[in-house]
C-alpha cells in the first residue's frame, strides 16, 4: 500500500516528466531550460533536482540505478542460462523499470535525434558495459573453475548493447509499430548467424 507522500512524490515526478517531453518536443532537448521545466510544472528547481538529479535524467532516467538492475539481473540469472540469454533477461526487465511504451518511444526519439544527449547516453551506455563484463565473464567460465577472457566477455556485452541500440532506433523509427523484442531478436541473430 502506497502511502500520501509516495502517492504526491510520483504525481510530482509524472508532472515534471510530462511537462519536460512536451517542451523537448516543442522546443529542443538543448534549448529547454530546467528553470523553465521546473516553472511550468509548477515546482522550484531544488524540487525538480530532488526528483532528477540531472537533466538528462529527464530522459534517460536515473542511469546508475537502471544499470545496477541491468547488472543483478544478468547475474542472477540460472547458471545454465547462456551468456547471451542472461543479458536478454536483465534487458526484458529494462524494458518495464523505467517508462511505459509510450513514453519510452518520445524519449528514445529525443536521444537519437539530440547529438549531445545520444553521446550521453552512449557514454552512460559504456559504464554499463564495463560493469558487466566481469558478470559475464564468471558465466562463460562456469564449470571451468576459472572465468573466460576478457575478450569474449567484452565481445560479447558489447554486441548486445549495439543490437539493443539499433533495435531501439529501429523501433523508434518506426514509431513503435514493432516488438522492440522482436527487432532486437532479430538484430542479434544477423550478427551471431552471419558473422
Amino acid at each position: 500500500m502506497t502511502t500520501l507522500w509516495e502517492r504526491s512524490r510520483q504525481v510530482a515526478v509524472q508532472a515534471i516528466l510530462d511537462t519536460a517531453v512536451r517542451l523537448f518536443a516543442e522546443q529542443g532537448y538543448e534549448q529547454t531550460t530546467i528553470a523553465q521545466i521546473a516553472r511550468e510544472a509548477g515546482v522550484s528547481q531544488r524540487s525538480l533536482f530532488r526528483y532528477f538529479g540531472t537533466k538528462e535524467d529527464l530522459v534517460c532516467g536515473d542511469q546508475e540505478a537502471l544499470g545496477e538492475l541491468l547488472k543483478r539481473t544478468v547475474a542472477q540469472q540460472p547458471a545454465q542460462m547462456s551468456a547471451w540469454d542472461a543479458l536478454r533477461a536483465g534487458f526484458e526487465v529494462l524494458l518495464t523499470a523505467n517508462h511505459p511504451p509510450e513514453r519510452a518511444l518520445e524519449l528514445s526519439r529525443l536521444i537519437f535525434h539530440t547529438p549531445s544527449l545520444h553521446a550521453r547516453y552512449l557514454e552512460k551506455r559504456l559504464r554499463w558495459q564495463a560493469e558487466l563484463v566481469p558478470v559475464i565473464r564468471a558465466r562463460l567460465g562456469n564449470g571451468s573453475g576459472r572465468p573466460a577472457p576478457d575478450t569474449q566477455a567484452k565481445a560479447i556485452v558489447a554486441t548486445v548493447f549495439a543490437c539493443i541500440d539499433t533495435a531501439t532506433e529501429l523501433w523508434a523509427e518506426h514509431n513503435g509499430r514493432t516488438d522492440l523484442a522482436d527487432l532486437y531478436d532479430q538484430c542479434l541473430a544477423a550478427v551471431r548467424d552471419h558473422g
